[in-house]
């Protein structure tokens, strides 16, 4: 039974005999609603017995979200702000969210209440049953289109069917997590990681919580086609070596096309330079083809041979001086630049 009691002095809080919950949540230009997902939060929070630790990460926001995350840091003693130099991405948002969570559990969670905090309390219960990982899976998506819905289905279960790693299926990055599992999850620094595949990847004792995925309380959603698309290719790559192979098949139908090509030439009378013009085409479509397929893979080896930073921190809010990233600065930890501002 994963039951902890934290009995510890965090941020000038003292926690006697009561979990403390990590809730971390990437926020990018979330001016529209970022307020209303903290008075919710912090509504939720209040209601539960356990204590909890808002940790939210500013993934380099261009509005207001910044400004109003500070206040809110500032004003309310569980409220946390991690601030990136730039725009890093998501994924990196969430893992220096992971880093900076100080709970025995976290969660994480987006910051448009597309994910109803109310799951987070079933997810504790099944965490108190002796489960490591309770993923949300989404049994219905409102409020986004047919396109998102049927792409979004797709691939995980494509995912599925290509890697010898379980993957639940329709789930996200929402989910709670027990701190060993965090903490062997910090210790993968991966330049472009796919955080649902790594904890599945990691095993231990898992489970799932059903779910109707809410539409956005306001604003528009940043994830674009083109991030979708990073994202899925990222899972592809670091979880399938099935492209790599996709080159000797291709190569075997290329083949196979070629000889017919030419059985049917012959038959038909084609001249000469038609066959070969025919051949040529087949065989630059498949080098390209496999170059796209080899970069791919080259490409992460050399981003993560660099040894840059995964991600810069700017400033935090909230958190004590001596609290700092679980991994100082390294060729794969996060570089921070300036130092902690207290309450």
């Amino acid at each position: 039974m994963n039951l902890y009691f934290y009995e510890n002095q965090v941020n000038g809080v003292l926690f006697m005999n009561k979990e403390l919950i990590s809730i971390v949540l990437p926020v990018y230009n979330e001016t529209a609603g970022i307020q209303k997902t903290i008075d919710v939060l912090l509504d939720y929070c209040q209601n539960r017995p356990e204590h909890y630790e808002l940790i939210f990460v500013n993934d380099g926001s261009t509005d207001q979200t910044e400004t109003i995350l500070k206040e809110n840091a500032l004003a309310h003693p569980s409220v946390r702000l991690v601030s990136f130099s730039r725009n890093f991405g998501q994924q990196l948002a969430i893992s220096a969210g992971l880093h900076y969570a100080q709970g025995t559990a976290v969660v994480v969670m987006d910051a448009d209440l597309q994910d109803p905090p109310s799951i987070i309390a079933t997810m504790i219960d099944k965490w108190h049953q002796g489960y490591d990982v309770v993923a949300g899976q989404r049994q219905q998506r409102e409020g986004e289109t047919f396109f998102k819905k049927a792409s979004a289905s797709l691939f995980y279960r494509l995912l599925r069917q290509i890697t010898s790693v379980h993957m639940p299926l329709d789930t996200g990055d929402f989910r709670l997590m027990d701190r060993r599992v965090v903490t062997v999850l910090n210790q993968m620094p991966e330049t472009d990681p796919f955080l649902r595949g790594m904890v599945s990847w990691l095993g231990f004792k898992q489970t799932t919580v059903h779910y109707v995925r809410q539409e956005r309380a306001s604003g528009e959603t940043k994830y674009t086609l083109r991030k979708m698309l990073k994202l899925a290719t990222d899972g592809l790559v670091s979880f399938s070596m099935v492209p790599l192979k996709l080159a000797q098949w291709l190569g075997g139908l290329l083949l196979l096309g070629a000889l017919a090509s030419l059985i049917v030439g012959v038959v038909n009378g084609f001249t000469l330079g038609v066959e070969i013009a025919l051949f040529s085409l087949m065989i630059g479509g498949f080098i390209l083809i496999t170059l796209g397929i080899l970069g791919n893979y080259v490409g992460r080896i050399f981003m993560q041979s660099r040894g840059r930073p995964l991600y810069v921190v700017s400033e935090t809010y909230g958190f004590d001086e001596q609290i700092t990233p679980q991994h100082q600065v390294s060729h794969t930890s996060p570089y921070v630049l300036k130092k902690t501002a207290g309450k």
